[in-house]
């Protein structure tokens, strides 16, 4: 028993060991960086395609211009992470935690951020077709300039978030959203999908707002200047 007890001593401490090595090991890709504190590195332009980053906490970290395609970072902490000009295509962003999150200019086609916490993200001339939102909490979130096509909002939070100057090429589906003081000024929304009368009457738009047919504008747009 007694080296039965002392064996599984040996295997538990080479384990920590080997995570605690792979914390610290330079980026590369395929990485295991999984629960990792990565938090307040500059990481810019590191390669970490198909990294497996599941709960890393990155926050306040440097990641502009970084490889990230096909990457796990599904419950990561991404509050105030720059990820300007990153590649993200088909990243899993599922859950993630973040807050302030910059994502000016990044590419994340057919990424997923469902349900993830991304209150005053800016997704500035970001390419995002694809992408999915749904569930997410996107308060305040700006995507102006960004490209969207084929992305879904459905039931995500987009209380005063902005799509104003947004590039929308497909269909984006709305279904469930909460549309609170949205910006959909000058949008064309002719395609949406799951659109209803209620959360238009929410948002905020303006004459060159386009909506799908059988819905109309409202008599007064409830909507003040940006803040």
């Amino acid at each position: 028993m007694t080296r039965v007890l002392a064996g599984t001593a040996i295997l538990l401490a080479t384990s920590l060991s080997a995570g605690a090595v792979e914390c610290t090991a330079a980026a590369e890709p395929a990485i295991d960086w999984s629960a990792c504190n990565r938090t307040n590195l500059v990481l810019s332009g590191a390669d970490l395609a198909g990294a497996h980053l599941v709960g890393t906490d990155f926050s306040l970290s440097d990641l502009r211009e970084a490889q990230l395609s096909s990457a796990n970072l599904e419950k990561a902490k991404l509050v105030r992470v720059l990820l300007v000009g990153a590649v993200a295509d088909k990243a899993s962003f599922t859950r993630v935690e973040g807050y302030r999150t910059d994502f000016t200019g990044a590419s994340a086609k057919g990424a997923s951020f469902q349900a993830a916490e991304l209150q005053r993200a800016d997704f500035t001339d970001a390419a995002l077709s694809g992408a999915s939102f749904e569930k997410a909490e996107l308060g305040r979130a700006r995507f102006k300039g960004a490209d969207l096509s084929d992305n879904r909002f459905a039931f995500a939070n987009l209380a005063r978030a902005e799509f104003s100057g947004a590039d929308i090429a497909g269909s984006l589906d709305f279904t469930g959203a909460y549309m609170f003081l949205t910006r959909i000024e000058g949008v064309d929304l002719s395609a949406a999908k799951g659109l209803v009368q209620p959360q238009v009457d929410l948002s905020c738009g303006d004459a060159q707002t386009r909506l799908p047919e059988g819905l109309t504008p409202p008599k007064t747009w409830p909507c003040g200047p940006y803040d």
